[in-house]
């Protein structure tokens, strides 16, 4: 993207085709597991924001796209869920532009890091 998108709506639109539906399947999945939660643009990525803290962000890449949830505790937490997912990124859930992440595992992170969230609170 050359373009700084200043909204996730404009960020969606110079996704390509095939990133851009797998994208809007996780928007779609972590606004029905958060309805309250705000859309926003943080380090160039959609984020996700709740009871006014980070919860998680979100990309297209060249060759994958990535879900981030940046918190290691929530990846460790998860252990055997996550098998067959690329981790190597710290905080950083990595999947095919073409296979989404199951709806019910991003449910589970979304209600993990706001669970996360309110313990630091």
């Amino acid at each position: 993207m050359s373009k700084v998108a200043k909204t996730v709506d404009e960020y969606m639109a110079a996704v390509p085709k095939v990133p851009r539906a797998t994208l809007e399947k996780l928007r779609k999945t972590i606004r029905t597991a958060v309805p309250d939660a705000e859309e926003t643009i943080s380090y160039q990525m959609p984020t996700f924001k709740y009871e006014g803290r980070f919860l998680v962000s979100f990309a297209a890449f060249k060759n994958h796209c990535s879900l981030f949830p940046l918190s290691n505790s929530v990846l460790e937490e998860l252990g055997e869920e996550l098998k067959g997912f690329d981790q190597s990124g710290k905080g950083t859930l990595r999947f095919p532009h073409d296979k989404p992440l199951p709806a019910a595992l991003v449910k589970r992170i979304v209600k993990i890091r706001i669970e996360e969230n309110r313990s630091r609170a």
